[in-house]
């Protein structure tokens, strides 16, 4: 059971979501509490079609998220059920809990259940508002009113012509209205962020450390230091006066102080310095003169605190970073998005284990300023004039970025993984296009020819970057995180999000925390509910544990495990039929057919079955039933859901040739390969 998926997956959401529907209903049946079916699958959705896509992963944000904003906009049901709504939320969450599924770098159930709570508070008036709906909940309310079936093709056709002619009964004042709010409001359903890596940090003494060696810290601090209790006079401009330029110049290092500036503007560097202490609030201007700022004091004592502050201010200061244009007048393009596109250049940079060439950030930068400006050919004349800018200033605020201490920029030649994607023949050989326009890839084959600058994230940058993608919901994995977590939590996350390298420190980590015992983690699997979930986390158990081959042949005598056992060692070749008993050769298929029924439903499991020689179907049926096998849920739905119906229906069932279901090239259960 993944609780991931691409937006390109619909067909294995949609098969994964069906399952849980499934499961989350009969568990809510038995612990007495509403789950209904139509609110479950809104919450589910409003997750997939998220930033990140996780559907275990929860917070208040995404309960309020999903209440005041994903129900009240899109959602159509009856009364009861949108009125019931936070109750069938609390179910899922419980739900998710109880079965493993919750991704424990979420809110705790607890803080959830009081989430739910206080959403549900302003829930009624939420769901009351008409401003709050969507345009398309708009119609299909209207259509409703109008006595259309919103099942029946032929009549919503009608509906529209009705509309057109002016004869269908809708609010047209109200759809006005909405029509001006959406162009306002945010759309729900968020582009998916890319997926990024896990990564490593080391110890908080050594960041600390880090922060104090940053020049750019040292320099801030002395730069109010200088400023003073007293203050500098300014020019009549707001500028510092050429006397104290050359002085700070001297002062902080900046190489400066022998030119001929008549104020800070021309010194760039001291330029944005000075911006830099002002807008990190430092220092302020008042009255003609630039003040130290006296609440700053406590900040100006913590290196590492002040460096936080820089930071978070540096995305703030595109006018200064960005050198005046020629041909621009004022500025280069670049500082018009500079506060989006450097956070997307260091988000795109982050979890990459090699140092990025310059060359190709400053490709993409292009392009984004080209779609900004509506710069769309070019052989324009200003694309001549504004390119060179661009990429000048995409490299100064990297090195600006470098002074601070949050990239590290080097010069030499690129991996051959910043290639793998610009040749001729990629299409046919990925099947998919080529992320860059032709003759961009053709300039980067060029370009990365040769050596030229490269630039990677320093510990510092890492932990900042990730802090800021963190709190704009995205998924930003740390090595290290889920040590404290339950063993089926922190399996499934890693199972699902981690390499395997980083997969092995994470277990090594969870199992020095919790005295090296391995039998949780097993255990853990064992009362995974889920086929493919469980299959997946013994697979990255016997992948990172030192001795995970031999607990795996172990493993062919547990109780629970044998299964899984059986089905991995054959996946592997490590076991041949030959080598099966009658019962683990039973065990197999039986495992291939019930992972069928969770990556495909009931309906794939018959088109297998229904492949079968006569007589053959029943006989294997009746086998899975009378297997013996430990999911004895899985089994029951098994019965209820694939060998019933066929029976009933009295079709012949007939195996498809070929391997049987959990032979050696199974489907795996974990969607399409994703390129990273």
């Amino acid at each position: 059971m993944r609780t991931h998926f691409e937006v390109e997956e619909p067909e294995e959401y949609e098969s994964a979501k069906e399952l849980l529907l499934r499961r989350c209903k009969n568990w809510a049946a038995d612990h007495g509490m509403r789950a209904d079916e139509g609110m479950l699958s809104a919450a589910l959705d409003s997750r997939h079609l998220g930033l990140d896509g996780r559907l275990g992963y929860w917070t208040p944000v995404e309960v309020r998220r999903l209440l005041l904003e994903w129900i009240p906009q899109l959602v159509v049901a009856d009364p009861d059920t949108l009125n019931a709504a936070p109750e069938s939320l609390l179910t899922l969450l419980r739900y998710l809990a109880a079965s493993g599924l919750r991704d424990p770098r979420g809110a705790s159930i607890a803080t959830l259940e009081k989430a739910v709570a206080e959403a549900a508070a302003d829930y009624p008036a939420a769901l009351a508002d008409p401003l709050q709906q969507g345009v398309g909940k708009f119609w299909t309310l209207a259509a409703l009113d109008n006595g259309i079936d919103l099942s029946d093709g032929e009549a919503l056709e009608r509906f529209q012509r009705d509309i057109d002619a002016g004869r269908a009964r809708y609010d047209g004042e109200l759809l006005d209205r909405l029509i001006e709010v959406s162009l306002t409001r945010p759309p729900l359903d968020q582009a998916r962020a890319y997926v990024q890596l896990p990564v490593d940090l080391p110890p908080r003494e050594e960041l600390a450390a880090a922060a104090v060696d940053s020049e750019t810290v040292r320099r801030l601090a002395a730069l109010a230091d200088w400023v003073g209790a007293d203050g500098r006079e300014l020019t009549d401009t707001g500028d510092l006066r050429p006397a104290d330029v050359r002085e700070l110049a001297k002062l902080l290092g900046t190489g400066e102080q022998d030119s001929k500036a008549r104020g800070s503007t021309e010194t760039p560097l001291l330029d944005l310095l000075f911006a830099w202490a002002k807008k990190a609030r430092l220092v302020r201007v008042s009255k003609g003169r630039v003040l130290r700022v006296a609440k700053a004091a406590p900040l100006l004592r913590d290196p590492e605190a002040l460096w936080r502050r820089a930071f978070e201010t540096f995305f703030d200061l595109g006018r200064v970073v960005c050198a005046p244009d020629v041909f621009w007048g004022r500025s280069s393009p670049m500082a018009l998005t500079f506060d989006e596109i450097l956070p997307d250049v260091l988000n795109t940079i982050y979890s990459i284990p090699h140092p990025t060439p310059v060359v190709r950030l400053q490709e993409t930068v292009w392009l984004a300023c080209q779609e900004y400006l509506w710069l769309d050919d070019e052989d324009d004349p200003s694309s001549g004039s504004l390119r060179p800018g661009v990429e000048r200033d995409l490299l100064r605020a990297l090195e600006a970025l470098a002074g601070l201490g949050a990239v590290e920029l080097s010069h030499g030649m690129a991996d051959e993984m910043f290639s793998a994607d610009l040749g001729d023949d990629f299409e046919e050989e990925y099947g998919e296009e080529r992320p860059l326009p032709p003759e961009v890839c053709a300039r980067l084959r060029t370009r990365l020819a040769d050596p030229g600058p490269l630039v990677r994230l320093t510990p510092l940058g890492v932990r900042a970057v990730r802090e800021r993608m963190l709190a704009g919901g995205r998924d930003a994995p740390l090595v290290g995180e889920l040590a404290d977590e339950a063993p089926a939590e922190m399996l499934g996350v890693v199972a699902q999000h981690y390499t395997l390298e980083t997969a092995k420190e994470e277990i090594e980590g969870w199992l020095a925390a919790h005295g090296g015992d391995v039998e949780p983690l097993l255990e853990a699997v064992r009362e995974c509910p889920f086929r493919i979930r469980s299959a997946a986390m013994l697979k990255i158990l016997v992948e990172t544990l030192p001795d995970g081959r031999s607990i795996l042949h172990e493993l062919r005598g547990d109780a629970k495990l044998r299964p899984l056992a059986v089905m991995t060692l054959v996946d592997e070749g490590v076991l041949g039929p030959e080598d099966l008993t009658g019962r683990e050769q039973l065990f197999l298929i039986t495992e291939g057919l019930l992972t069928l029924l969770e990556l495909g439903g009931p309906e794939a499991v018959r088109e297998q079955l229904a492949a079968l020689p006569p007589g053959q179907a029943s006989e294997i049926a009746a086998g899975v039933q009378d297997s013996g096998h430990p999911d004895r849920v899985a089994v029951e739905e098994f019965r209820t859901l694939v060998a019933e119906p066929m029976r009933d229906r009295g079709r012949p069932l007939r195996l498809v040739r070929g391997q049987a279901p959990g032979a050696r090239g199974r489907p795996s259960g974990h969607g399409k390969k994703r390129r990273r």
